[in-house]
């Protein structure tokens, strides 16, 4: 249970501590996207308003007029439309512009040297195609913008700046992973300081009912030696039956805490050993066929042969016991009782099944809780006292396997187990 515990814990701690640092990291990434697009998006609209003055620059064969002739434009201006100066010098950046009919008009690459008209040509034709109208394409951030009859698309060159986001990306996961691990050692060193006042508290409960037990058997022996004289002097009366009956309840559930508390430990089953599951079933069903026949209740079994299992053969069969007691004692009258045995995926399998009537369905997920019963009034009528069950999955978990109850509609109760 200890260990369990501190797994939990460890757990919890790392699953909050891994929500928080991934959460940190994708907001840093995230803003850091944001600002960088935005920015080049800003140049993309300088580039945009800049271009758009000088349409009548470019020549589709991508010679640049010389200003000879009197009709000539004016020489083109150098780019710079951003606000800081240096910044305009540095910004790389190329455009071509189609016409109505989808037919490249115009080439301009003064402004990038890695880029040729034949690449810029490709490029803007993907973008067209792509059918966006901003985004990522390559090493460039692009916008595509639409004026009267003709298409331009601008491509800004932010190779460095996606480079520095990659590595801001690498860092970051770096960073948490690295961090993850350190807390997960800091973690799992301080976890055992962190549940000791529990782990004292536990212990204290489990000497607390060691030591009661022990000393509720004398008693109980004394009572029911007792009991034994005075039924054989004076006979068995409805009085001595009463104490009779109290007497081995008390003794049973005496019995069974001492178990519960045994299965609680650090090492529950020390001796465990391969053994036939399937003849163990077997042997348990055998045992309670008289009672559900004398109960007036159908009992089958459904056991495959050959179904092997690595553990305490013992705590097996009480746990078959407790399961089909149960099936028995709170099965509807002339109701049908099965127990099951079989693989699974190479995994041995058990289930219990019965038929029942609840008027109102239990809490399945309650079910092996201690002391929790679902019928108060069905409980006393069948003397349970809520700890067969906890025995039940406290077997179960000791074997590395899990329990769980099924009552879907109220009319009928399968227990499954898988080891």
């Amino acid at each position: 249970m200890l260990k369990k515990m501190r797994r939990r814990v460890i757990l919890s701690a790392m699953l909050a501590f891994s929500a928080v640092i991934f959460l940190i990291a994708f907001l840093v990434n995230a803003v850091n996207y944001a600002v960088v697009t935005n920015r080049a998006d800003e140049t993309l609209r300088a580039i945009h308003a800049w271009e758009a003055g000088n349409p009548e620059r470019f020549d589709p064969k991508g010679a640049k007029p010389q200003g000879n002739d009197p009709k000539d434009p004016p020489p083109m201006q150098p780019f710079m439309g951003l606000p800081d100066v240096e910044s305009n010098y540095m910004t790389r950046f190329f455009t071509v512009r189609f016409d109505a009919k989808g037919e490249a008009v115009s080439v301009f690459t003064d402004n990038i040297a890695s880029v040729g008209e034949e690449d810029a040509l490709r490029y803007a034709r993907d973008i067209l195609q792509s059918g966006k109208h901003h985004g990522y394409y390559k090493a460039y951030r692009f916008a595509k913008e639409t004026r009267g009859d003709s298409t331009v698309v601008i491509f800004l060159n932010t190779g460095r700046e996606q480079q520095s986001m990659l590595s801001l990306l690498i860092l970051t996961l770096i960073v948490s992973f690295v961090s993850l691990l350190i807390v997960f050692l800091l973690v799992a060193l301080f976890s055992r300081r962190a549940i000791r006042p529990i782990a004292n508290n536990i212990r204290q409960q489990k000497q607390f009912i060691t030591d009661a037990s022990h000393e509720l058997k004398t008693p109980l022996t004394s009572i029911s030696t007792s009991l034994d004289v005075i039924t054989a002097e004076h006979g068995e009366d409805e009085w001595t039956e009463n104490i009779r009956t109290q007497t081995d309840r008390m003794s049973k559930l005496v019995s069974e805490l001492v178990m519960l508390s045994r299965l609680d430990e650090e090492t529950p089953l020390p001796e465990k050993e391969h053994f036939s599951l399937s003849q163990t079933a077997w042997e348990v069903f055998e045992v309670y066929r008289p009672q559900a026949g004398a109960a007036g209740k159908k009992f089958e079994a459904r056991i495959e042969d050959g179904v092997m299992l690595f553990g305490d053969q013992a705590a097996i069969r009480q746990m078959f016991s407790v399961l089909l007691d149960n099936a028995i004692r709170y099965s509807d009258e002339n109701g049908e009782i099965r127990l099951s045995v079989f693989k699974k995926r190479g995994r041995a399998q058990a289930e219990v099944f019965n038929t029942c009537h609840y008027e109102k369905i239990p809490d399945t997920d309650r079910l092996f809780d201690r002391f929790y019963r679902p019928d108060d009034s069905r409980s006393t009528k069948t003397g349970g006292n809520g700890i067969g069950l906890s025995i039940a999955r406290a077997v179960a978990e000791a074997h590395g396997g899990t329990i769980a109850a099924e009552c879907p509609s109220g009319n009928t109760m399968t227990i499954k187990i898988g080891f």
